[in-house]
């Protein structure tokens, strides 16, 4: 119960969010999110980052997430290059006090990509014409495939995929994964009556599951170099807020790009 009533409260907290809240609200939100998800990265990875120079580090790899805000996908490139310069800026201001710069520069870079850069394209999706539908649809589509995994790996789950990364992950929670998370898309689909076909839905949510996965993995190849078992404790039971988003920071520019290429919006 612990874990159950604190996932029901951040779940339709953040669908609230995506049906009615404006563009404006999503991004503050949205921005205050990539800070507190930095905060928990920086504090895994480099921890002896302390006080200003930790809030100056995030304040660097928050601009690509801060150029989304104005809609414009090439500014968040120049947000990417600003978050690298001024990366090099603090490694230099710094490179005689610090024993080791490429660690820091190593760390940052990664966060101003995976975090700064991915969180990004929430905000590219949210401003979409259908961006609501979108997110909604991914959220589901993420969400399904989380509780699909879990149950079918624990009733059926045999064949370890990645036993030195999350020894609980499955070749079969993997299936019912997509499984699930197909089945939810396309009860999105039905209910929304979004702006894609169910033929081409089907594909899309099954490669937008095995995405998820390895933004799972990801965060979990981070915990386990730093040694933590959660990225933080802000949500009762659900550890921190990078454990909830990691499947949606990888999934998130795949599907932008899906859509782009396939000419969907």
């Amino acid at each position: 119960m612990n874990r159950v009533i604190p996932g029901l409260i951040l779940a339709a907290a953040w669908l609230l969010l995506l049906a009615s809240a404006p563009a404006w609200l999503f991004g503050l939100v949205l921005v205050s999110g990539a800070s507190l998800a930095l905060s928990e990265y920086f504090r895994m990875g480099l921890p002896a980052l302390q006080g200003g120079v930790r809030l100056l580090a995030i304040l660097c790899s928050l601009a690509p997430v801060l150029s989304a805000l104005s809609g414009q996908a090439e500014l968040v490139l120049f947000g990417l290059f600003l978050s690298l310069a001024a990366c090099i800026a603090m490694g230099l201001s710094r490179y005689s006090s610090w024993d080791n710069v490429l660690h820091f520069l190593s760390h940052a870079g990664f966060a101003g990509l995976y975090i700064g850069l991915c969180s990004a394209y929430l905000m590219l999706l949210r401003l979409q014409p259908q961006g609501s539908f979108w997110l909604i649809l991914l959220t589901t589509i993420i969400a399904g495939s989380d509780t699909g995994a879990y149950y079918s790996g624990r009733r059926f789950g045999r064949r370890k995929i990645f036993p030195n990364i999350s020894p609980k992950k499955t070749l079969e929670g993997v299936l019912g994964g997509i499984v699930c998370g197909v089945a939810f898309a396309v009860i999105v689909q039905l209910l929304m009556n979004g702006p894609i076909s169910l033929i081409l839905l089907v594909p899309v949510a099954a490669f937008l599951v095995l995405i998820g996965i390895a933004g799972d993995l990801t965060e979990s190849m981070i915990k386990r170099a730093s040694g933590v078992k959660d990225s933080g404790t802000i949500l009762a039971g659900h550890g921190g807020l990078l454990d909830r988003i990691d499947s949606l920071l990888l999934s998130a520019p795949v599907l932008y790009y899906l859509l782009y290429f396939l000419g969907i919006s």
